[in-house]
């Protein structure tokens, strides 16, 4: 697709990834919208040239009617990108539920109400794109990004699942998977992150991903193969190698575990 003149919703785009990516696609000629809970951080990322909508995407309602905004802004949507999501590792003593459904909530519900507020009018326009940014941490389980893991390995599928409904329909799904990107929510890790990737490059291959109408965009590309690769692993090979990991403290630390953020 052409991006230069499309009209682009990024959500989660107060830092991070998000941040970085509406800076990118307004670069590239992008007419874009972005919205997160934190208004100044949303205004500081815009400057003058991003349409500013600030939104909790754990909020329905107000999902639904950021999505109204931004079509009156922009004139219309062409691309959503649903990238708000948060982060913390999870261990096993003290069990915490909560922590489980605040990563659903955020990094699931929340691409589901996104979704909620644009699917409708590209499916009544017969066009649109729907880029949904999950993780390589979706691909297989590992001790420590228990809450994590589950909720992008469903945002994966549920993407997967979407993509065939609305093809015939005419409106694209893209999957984003990047593996570790420098954000404010991987700077807090103590733990080794291989590959790793700074943000504003992540959001050039996002960027050119979109713009090539890639069904996955994964990167970097040694995490990628890794990570795929993983999938393949018998299970209780796989089992035996996450339980040294997570003997070793390789996966997660005590300090790992501050309250939720979001933002990609």
């Amino acid at each position: 697709m052409e991006i230069s003149g499309a009209r682009i919703w990024v959500t989660g785009a107060s830092t991070g990834i998000g941040a970085a990516l509406a800076t990118e696609l307004a670069d590239r000629g992008a007419r874009v919208a972005i919205s997160a809970r934190n208004a100044e951080q949303l205004a500081e990322v815009a400057g003058s040239r991003m349409v500013v909508v600030p939104v909790d995407v754990t909020d329905r309602a107000a999902t639904v009617a950021a999505g109204e905004r931004v079509r009156e802004a922009l004139g219309g949507l062409d691309v959503a990108v649903l990238n708000a999501g948060t982060w913390s590792s999870f261990h096993v003593e003290p069990w915490d539920s909560q922590l489980f459904a605040d990563h659903l909530q955020v990094n699931v519900m929340g691409a589901v109400h996104t979704m909620e507020a644009v699917v409708p009018q590209m499916l009544a326009a017969g066009r649109g794109r729907v880029v949904g940014v999950a993780s390589v941490a979706g691909y297989r389980g590992l001790p420590g990004s228990e809450a994590y893991n589950a909720g992008k390995a469903a945002l994966i599928n549920l993407l997967e699942s979407l993509r065939g409904s609305l093809a015939p329909r005419g409106v694209v799904v893209q999957i984003v998977n990047p593996g570790f990107v420098t954000t404010r929510l991987t700077d807090r890790n103590t733990y080794p992150m291989p590959f790793k990737v700074p943000a504003d490059a992540a959001a050039r291959t996002i960027a050119d991903g979109i713009a090539r109408d890639k069904a996955e965009v994964v990167f970097p590309v040694p995490m990628m193969v890794a990570m795929k690769l993983a999938r393949l692993l018998p299970v209780r090979v796989w089992t035996r190698l996450t339980a040294e990991l997570a003997r070793r403290g390789v996966t997660r630390r005590p300090g790992d575990a501050p309250p939720p953020s979001v933002e990609q």
